[in-house]
């Protein structure tokens, strides 16, 4: 069994007990048994708790949660994307009362927004918002606190509830919510949406994904797979016979949650054809990897069909 090893920050990385280099974001990979029980020692740079666990048939079927494994073709893909801090001890880094609710952003180890008012709430934020900026918007004749920070939001109401967190490059507060989200494609494609707000919860009114440049030839199949799954205009990708069924990749496909590059094994068995890999859930961190590939009739793909 082939095990690629993915750490988010530079890390050292030791298979029982011997030094094998570092990892981050490139592929490192190495060659073991589940069944002899390796014991793998992570230790990550900028002052970080180390890591260490057993590579065994639990780890690869029920993942701890600071890691993320990935299952293909007999391989797997073991992506490390958390560590704790050393330093647990409390720091407040924002606080305010809106509408009643003491709202506290501090760290402990990790990042946590807290909400104190009727109820609580406590919690854990992406690393970005270490930097954040409030403001108290209006949104629907109500008011709302936004937190924003590096093209995320978090959006609490009046009653302490939060009622919107995720990506957002750009919010536009009046009688409806609207929202212009990146995603990381080829295509540097945007979602746009818009909610609508009763004072409780919002609700999803409209939404369009906008592809804002064409892909290089060589990454169009990417491309493709990355416009099926963020519902964007795959069918320009498809040639005038395969576009009548563009409707039907969707279930073709399945329910998909990103695409990715294969490693390099897959070319060494498949060769230099124009394929990608989509990721599908099985459990909490746990996922398939399942190749596809395009043939291309001139510029526009003719033919889409699994690689066994």
């Amino acid at each position: 069994m082939r095990v690629y090893f993915l750490s988010y920050v530079p890390a050292a990385l030791k298979l029982n007990g011997i030094y094998l280099g570092t990892i981050d974001g490139f592929e490192r990979h190495i060659e073991l048994d589940p069944n002899d029980g390796v014991l793998a020692e992570i230790v990550p740079d900028g002052n970080l708790q180390p890591l260490n666990f057993f590579l065994n048939e639990k780890f690869f079927k029920s993942p701890p949660k600071f890691a993320d494994v990935y299952k293909t073709d007999g391989d797997a893909i073991v992506y490390i994307r958390e560590y704790a801090a050393k330093d647990i001890s409390i720091s407040v880094i924002f606080q305010t009362r809106f509408a009643g609710n003491l709202i506290t952003a501090f760290t402990q180890g990790n990042l946590y927004l807290s909400i104190e008012g009727a109820d609580y709430s406590l919690t854990q934020l992406p690393t970005q918002f270490i930097n954040l900026k409030a403001e108290v918007k209006q949104l629907s004749g109500r008011e709302v606190l936004a937190l924003s920070a590096d093209n995320r939001l978090i959006i609490i109401s009046d009653n302490g509830k939060i009622i919107f967190s995720n990506a957002a490059e750009e919010a536009e507060f009046s009688d409806s919510l609207k929202i212009r989200a990146p995603f990381e494609t080829c295509t540097a494609a945007k979602a746009e949406c818009v909610y609508g707000y009763d004072g409780e919860s919002l609700s999803l009114l409209s939404s369009r994904t906008v592809e804002t440049r064409p892909p290089e030839k060589e990454i169009a199949h990417f491309a493709f797979f990355e416009s099926v799954l963020t519902c964007g205009n795959f069918a320009d990708f498809l040639s005038d016979s395969l576009k009548p069924r563009a409707n039907d990749l969707k279930s073709y496909l399945g329910n998909f949650v990103s695409v990715t590059v294969p490693p390099e094994k897959f070319y060494l068995m498949h060769g230099e054809i124009a394929a990608a890999g989509l990721v599908y859930p099985i459990a909490s961190n746990l996922y398939e990897v399942k190749y596809y590939a395009v043939e291309f009739d001139g510029e526009k793909i003719d033919n889409v069909f699994p690689v066994e």
